[in-house]
Order: C-alpha cells, then structure tokens, then sequence
C-alpha cells in the first residue's frame, strides 16, 4: 500500500512545460497542475538553441507554486525532458554556450563522417541506439568537426535535465535513461562508452557518475531557496528524466504480451525487456534500447509523431487561419482514408518549416494524389502514423517471436481519438489510450517509489490502473488497410525524399 505524499512533476517537452503535483493518497494519484508554460527553440544567427534560463525560471516559479499549492510539504522534485541535448559545463561550473536543439542543422551529414572514423555498426554494437542524426553522439561529432572551442575546454557534460538538477542542487551527475539515449552508453558494461567517445575526438572527461531512476539527487540548493522564500530540505530526486522513460513506467499494463506507444511531439513505440536486445535484426530495422526503471531497456522506435501536424498547424496560424488541433482531426475524419501516404519518419520532416507543404511535395514526387485541404493533409498524416505503428508491431513480433497486444497508448497523444481507433483498426489489436498526462504521472510515482512511499513498478502501476479512466478501441474491419499498408511499405523502402 503506497503511503500518502507529495511529489511534485516538473514536465518539459517539446512544445510545451507542465508541472503537475502528484498527491498519492489510499492507493490513487491525483495530479494538479500547477503551472504550464510555452517551450520551443530560439533561431540565432541560424541556428536553434534551447533558452535554457527561461526554462530554469519557469522551473523555479513551478517550486514555488508547488510550494504554496502543497502548504510547503513535499516529499519530492523530480523534473524530465526530451533526449538527446545537452549542456556543457567548464572546470567553474559555468554553462560555456548555449545548448542547441536537436533539430540544428549543423548535424546534417555528420553520421556519415563518424561512420568514417568507427564504423556504424561499431557503434551500435556498443550502445544498441537507433541512427538519427540528432543523437547525442552526432551532435558532439560535428562539435569536434567544427573545432568547437566550447567542447575543447569542457569539463562536464550534463543531459538536459542533469542541467536542471544541478542549477538546483550543485550536483554534477547524470540519470540513467537520459544517458542512454546520448549513444555513448554502453549497456553491456553499464557506464559511458568513453573509448568510442574517444575514437572520435570526444573528450571522455566530460561524462559524469550516473545514477539511476529515484535517487535523490540532492537537495534545493540554498540559492533557490533564499529567492523562493521557502523550500529548505527539499529533496530534488531523479525520476526517469527522459520523459519517455516516465511515460512509459506509467503505462497501465498488467503482466507482459503489450506493446506501448509514448504519442506526442514525437511517437515511441516498443516493449519492455530486461536486457538490451543488440542483434542483426536490430541492427538492420534500426531499433534502439533506451533505459528504463527498476533496471528494465526500453526496445522500441523512435517514429516522428505528432510533430508533422504540430507545424502544420503552426504555418496555418502564422497565416492567420486559428485552428484548434480539436478541428483539424474533425476535418481529417470527414476527409477520405488512405488517399495519399507520407513516411513520417523521412528526414524532410525533421526540421522546422512549410510543413503542410512537404506533406504535399512527398506526395507529389511519389506520384500520389495531392491533398488540397486541410482536412485532407491532417488525413494523410494520421493515416501515415497508423501505417507506421503497424510496420513497427510487426517488426516487434518477428524480432521477439510472440504477438504484442493490447497496444497501450500513453501521453497528449491519446486526446486523438482518431489516431487511437486508427492504430486499432490498422494494426488489428486492441488499444487501451491512457493517461494523458502519462509523463508526469511516471515522475511522479518514479520519485514515490525511490523513497519508498511505492514499493515496486507493479504498484506503480497498480495506481495508475486505480487513478485514471482509460479508454479501450477494438479492432473494426475498414476498406483498403491491407493496400494502403502495401502501398506504405512500399513508399517507406524507397529512397528517402531530397
């Protein structure tokens, strides 16, 4: 039986930051959020960085809050985010450059000149990461291609939310599975995969002591404090730092078969297992082992999510048409099925930019009809996903050798209702979507359970299953799944879209 506490979940994505405080009290959670802010990159000189003292002010005034929400009691602070980025500290702690966002493009083709110093399947079979252009690795890579000064003087290297947790603790460590998605972790051995690091000219200096999911990092550093006015003794514990680790602690399965799907900015799809998966297969479909809690790899792939629909709506906004994403899945429903398919995962819709038209420049060089409305391009793009989950289930099947379902759908992600009863109807399993605030609620019981206010991951999820309502999809029999998804594989194998 979890005790009663306080935990506040401190939640940036991609798009935006939340922070939720988690009350657990008689085995349920509650969460109350008490402060949401805008998040994203900031253009300089033509590149995208992070405006990291923002986002530390905006973390700051969620403690405080928290603090007046929480009469001053809480058990616990635990922030997440995104993978990947990084900032880089001197030997005086200072932050030397602004972080990038892994959407810069100074990473454009700095895979294929690492693979020229250790080849690329080296490297995977060090640290079992999917290849994408934005990982930790790359980003350092190009570093060391350009002469970065900033790398060349480094001391300590600190994922994202490290960053954070050291501004409010002074400790310099890094969380298990946010390292793990650097690619310059090795699983095998269970540390930093310095020799690769150093093979191309990434200083192994840089890499701190990690520690793993529900340590307590330290507590509020007395410069918080003093400016908050209260807060003294407040212990800063790691949850799963990379946000998709918390989502998927909080997803609401009981015993093993289930695939989940993390849906947001970005789709993340894949099992649990107890040791990283490193094989031919792997290798060859690309797939990735991501740390997870309680000593568990997260298999899954990395899909480009919501994001496509995200920047299409932002390019109508910017045009003056205000759509909620509410109305454009309304106008996706009455919009034909399977008339144009996308790979969502092609690198033309990585960056930022015209996103409604890349959707119909793909379309048009891959002599499809182009989608005209909205309706039609929202349409193309969910329809794409669902493909994408299937080609990914199936792919989860063959390399395990048994069938995944139900398929639990966790994160904002799942307020798509649409999306949600495609993937069934697709995939032809059922679906269970929820909770949507499935980062947050990981966080928070990640925390609960590093204290020992939860005893175990079964309970944690235990408490989910007692907290939310979830929404279950069955499989419906729809005209032309089985060719759009010929026509999909088909479209996804072919060379990628310049």
């Amino acid at each position: 039986m979890a005790k009663d506490s306080k935990f506040l979940a401190i939640d940036l994505g991609a798009e935006s930051g939340r922070a939720l405080l988690g009350i657990i009290k008689n085995n349920k959670l509650e969460l109350r959020e008490v402060h949401r802010f805008p998040n994203g990159p900031v253009n300089v000189l033509g590149h995208l960085h992070w405006d990291v003292l923002k986002q530390f002010s905006d973390i700051k005034e969620s403690i405080r809050l928290a603090l007046r929400e929480a009469d001053g009691a809480i058990d616990g602070i635990g922030v997440d985010t995104w993978g990947v980025d990084f900032g880089l500290l001197g030997e005086d702690g200072e932050l030397l450059m602004l972080p990038y966002h892994y959407r810069d493009s100074r990473t454009n083709g700095m895979m294929e000149k690492a693979f020229e110093r250790v080849p690329r399947r080296q490297i995977f079979e060090r640290t079992g990461i999917q290849f994408m252009q934005l990982n930790t690795i790359f980003q350092l890579y190009a570093m060391v291609d350009s002469g970065s000064p900033a790398l060349k003087s480094a001391s300590t290297l600190l994922m994202m939310p490290d960053l954070f947790n050291y501004w409010l603790t002074g400790e310099k460590l890094s969380e298990f599975t946010i390292a793990t998605t650097s690619m310059l972790y090795d699983p095998r051995s269970d540390g930093w995969a310095t020799d690769l690091a150093e093979s191309l000219g990434i200083p192994p200096r840089i890499f701190p002591l990690i520690i793993q999911p529900g340590t307590v990092i330290g507590h509020l550093h007395e410069s918080i404090t003093s400016e908050l006015g209260s807060g003294e003794g407040v212990p800063v514990v790691a949850p799963a730092t990379h946000d998709t680790g918390s989502a998927v602690a909080a997803v609401p399965a009981m015993g093993e078969g289930h695939a989940y799907l993390s849906s947001g900015t970005w789709s993340l799809m894949g099992v649990e297992l107890r040791e990283p998966l490193i094989n031919e297969a792997s290798y060859e479909r690309n797939y990735t082992n991501e740390g997870g809690v309680c000593g568990m790899f997260r298999f899954l792939k990395n899909i480009m999510g919501l994001w496509i629909v995200q920047e299409c709506r932002r390019a109508w906004v910017a045009s003056g048409e205000e759509f909620t994403y509410a109305d454009l899945t309304e106008m996706a429903a009455e919009s034909p099925a399977f008339r144009s398919i996308i790979n969502p995962d092609d690198p033309l819709f990585l960056p930022p930019g015209d996103m409604p038209q890349r959707v119909q420049h793909f379309c048009k060089v891959t002599s499809q009809p182009i989608p005209e409305t909205k309706g039609e391009i929202v349409r193309c793009i969910l329809d794409s996903l669902s493909l994408r989950y299937r080609a990914t289930v199936e792919d989860l099947d063959e390399m395990l050798g048994r069938r995944h379902e139900p398929i639990h759908i966790v994160g904002g992600g799942t307020q798509n209702k649409l999306l949600s009863q495609l993937t069934a109807d697709v995939t032809g399993r059922k679906v269970i979507a929820g909770p949507v605030e499935a980062t947050a609620t990981g966080n928070v019981l990640v925390q609960a359970m590093g204290r020992g206010f939860v005893e175990s991951l079964e309970e944690v999820r235990q408490i989910v299953r007692n907290s939310f309502e979830l929404e279950t999809y069955e499989p419906r029999e729809a005209p032309g799944i089985d060719e759009a998804y010929t026509r999909f594989k088909q479209i996804a194998s072919q060379p990628l879209v310049s």
